[in-house]
């Protein structure tokens, strides 16, 4: 028998090997009615990384009371941004599988496969990793779209691959993408942006750049977060050239009753107006795409707040999105993380 021929008998495997890129964003309900918004709701809050406080206790809570009301709450919310008509329904999903598509249009690889993933909802993160590794992936870039590390959304994201690989009899080779909050082409984009804003609505009295917050205690536990979106507001400020009466960092998004990040964005707007700032801007860097946090939180909630506190005008300044700087961003740092595996040029 030749030395090359394998037995019958013998399994079969993908015969390409090919490198897979996956993008994943934190996620979104499959709809807006409340039996979605309740399974939701249920996978993100029974999540480990995103609420640390005893399991029984927090059972308790969640199952008792925060799924009995929020997802009325949270589909209201979901329904005021929701796209009725497109078969995404969500802006979030609609977004990142743009994304994914136009990274797959740019590189045009035989040898890059690259698809996108929800970390809470749908398409799942191992279904899309598995269906990588069945197209003959044997090696796997995962891609959280998050510019700042934070434990609660970096590294749960990471968390479903390393599950995913665990029973695996041959285990795809993996890369995990690092943050970026502080990469030169990621603050140039988020200053275009401004600038663009600014030329069309004018200079404001203030601009607010707005972070999802976390609880004061992950930060004291370890977590670099606070670090990173810090870094990420002082070299926007400088690549801006904006000084600090008109330049706030804040952080948006609390929940329950302990301490988060401060300043609080809502607060700190509100603020604002009753000192006479006529005119704030509003953006939210960590964001790589619009969704209920930006377009509901900040474009209609925080906006009706501003104007009631005697504010006159509220510009809210779109994430980066699949716009053209944007993909850039995104195209730059997975060309930098697929080095030596796939060797790409746009």
């Amino acid at each position: 028998m030749p030395i090359n021929k394998a037995p019958a008998d013998h399994p079969t495997f993908p015969g390409q090997a090919r490198t897979g890129l996956l993008l994943v964003n934190l996620g979104t309900p499959d709809g807006t009615d409340k039996k979605s918004m309740r399974r939701y709701l249920k996978q993100f809050l029974s999540d480990r990384r995103v609420i640390e406080v005893p399991r029984l206790l927090w059972w308790v809570i969640l199952n008792g009371i925060i799924l009995n009301v929020r997802p009325k709450k949270s589909g209201a919310a979901y329904d005021r941004i929701w796209l009725k008509d497109d078969p995404d329904g969500s802006p979030l999903r609609k977004i990142t599988r743009l994304q994914a598509e136009h990274v797959a249009r740019t590189f045009n690889s035989d040898n890059l496969m690259v698809t996108y993933a929800m970390r809470y909802g749908q398409p799942a993160i191992d279904r899309q990793l598995q269906a990588l590794q069945d197209a003959g992936c044997s090696r796997i870039v995962l891609m959280p779209l998050y510019p700042q590390y934070a434990a609660s959304t970096t590294a749960t994201v990471n968390d479903e691959l390393y599950k995913w690989a665990l029973d695996k009899r041959w285990q795809p080779a993996v890369r995990t993408v690092p943050p970026w909050h502080d990469h030169p082409g990621y603050i140039k984009a988020l200053a275009a942006s401004v600038k663009a804003a600014v030329k069309k609505h004018g200079k404001p009295d203030a601009l607010v750049v707005s972070f999802h917050g976390i609880p004061k205690s992950y930060f004291v536990a370890g977590d670099p977060y606070h670090c990173h979106c810090m870094k990420s507001a002082r070299l926007l400020k400088e690549a801006l050239k904006w000084d600090d009466d008109s330049f706030h960092a804040t952080f948006q998004s609390r929940f329950g009753s302990e301490p988060w990040l401060q300043p609080y964005t809502d607060i700190s707007v509100v603020d604002l107006a009753k000192q006479g700032k006529k005119h704030v801007m509003v953006m939210a860097p960590g964001f790589v795409a619009d969704c209920l946090e930006t377009l509901d939180e900040l474009d209609i909630e925080l906006h009706e707040e501003f104007i009631e506190h005697g504010g006159e005008k509220f510009s809210y300044i779109p994430c980066l999105n699949d716009s053209a700087a944007g993909m850039k961003v995104i195209e730059d740092i997975a060309i930098d993380n697929l080095k030596g595996w796939v060797d790409l040029k746009r």
